[in-house]
């Protein structure tokens, strides 16, 4: 009882220092569109619903990103410049907004803008663990990579384990592998390469994918998501939530959808028990993309998703709450 005690005094704390990035980029990845996310969350009113809840908010506003003249790819690896430019801006920011004393949410943008949201959290407390919900795994290195799209690959630059396997890049060479694959853990996986399978497995990388969600439940994989991180130490969390970890037919404004994924309960659960922990230090929404809507109500659902996720991140109780209005109109 005395440590629930702790922990609640610790998440109490939290809610009340929330400190908002945009990063608004889409360069690791092909699709236009995702450099808009930001600001569609910001506007399904994000702000406003998580002072609603109690919380004290500082938006730092909108990161802006520089552009990369004749930014060539090296072997596979697509815009590495840019991408690695953007990051450092990112990485930061994030460490600004954690040296203030808030919980960050970094709104994406693509899922390459990772590497620096972690790496900048990572400078400011260097270790953490990570819980890294996702339909894809995005631990392709730059030699492993199908595409060279960077947005697949963000992991493989954070991971000690890894960094052998990371060739030398134009505006990378700041970064440096802040993690340990012991504290990673994986969650709503489905469509995963050849080689992530192979990386993962060889890492021995903690994964639930989503026949593991459905067998499980829900309830017993966050249970066992957190007696894997907090097995010696309880470290602090960074939650880098991919928009396609849901289902497309409750967040079907994103690049890469893959059918089979979390429910919005099952999505907006993993959010609530890791602000249970008590331990949320550092959250990454991203990949929300309005122009891959089909009609303009998707993209307002997704967004509305969005900011959900992010104020079950702070502890918004859902009794009361419009999720069950988030029905997608017939066409």
């Amino acid at each position: 009882m005395k440590l629930l005690n702790t922990a609640v005094r610790i998440f109490r704390r939290d809610l009340h220092s929330v400190g908002i990035i945009g990063a608004p980029f889409s360069k690791g990845q092909p699709r236009d569109g995702v450099q808009l996310g930001p600001d569609v969350i910001r506007e399904a009113g994000l702000v406003k619903k998580l002072e609603g809840q109690g919380c004290v908010v500082k938006d730092y506003g909108n990161l802006i990103f520089e552009d990369v003249s004749n930014d060539e790819p090296i072997g596979r690896t697509k815009q590495p410049r840019v991408v690695g430019l953007a990051n450092k801006q990112v990485a930061d920011a994030v460490q600004r907004v954690k040296n203030d004393g808030h919980t960050c949410v970094m709104l994406g943008g693509d899922h390459s803008l990772a590497i620096g949201s972690i790496h900048g959290h990572a400078a400011y407390r260097p270790e953490l663990s990570v819980v890294w919900v996702d339909a894809h795994a995005d631990i392709n290195t730059p030699l492993t990579s199908p595409t060279g799209n960077i947005h697949g690959q963000p992991m493989s630059y954070l991971i000690r384990e890894l960094c052998t396997k990371i060739p030398v890049l134009p505006n990378f060479s700041w970064i440096k592998p802040c993690i340990a694959a012991q504290d990673v853990v994986y969650i709503g996986l489905r469509d995963v390469d050849p080689e992530e399978h192979h990386i993962l497995k060889h890492l021995g990388i903690k994964t639930f994918c989503m026949t593991e969600v459905d067998s499980l439940g829900i309830a017993k994989v966050m249970e066992q998501m957190c007696d894997h991180i907090f097995s010696k130490i309880k470290k602090p969390i960074h939650l880098s939530y991919d928009i396609d970890a849901l289902d497309p037919s409750v967040a079907p404004a994103t690049g890469t959808p893959v059918i089979g994924g979390l429910t919005y309960r099952e999505g907006i659960y993993i959010t609530e028990y890791v602000c249970q922990t008590g331990l949320l230090s550092a959250v990454d929404v991203v990949e929300v993309n309005p122009k891959q809507a089909k009609r303009e109500e998707e993209a307002r659902f997704t967004a509305n998703v969005a900011v959900d996720l992010v104020l079950g991140c702070f502890g918004r109780v859902r009794e009361g709450s419009h999720a069950a209005d988030y029905k997608i109109p017939d066409p």
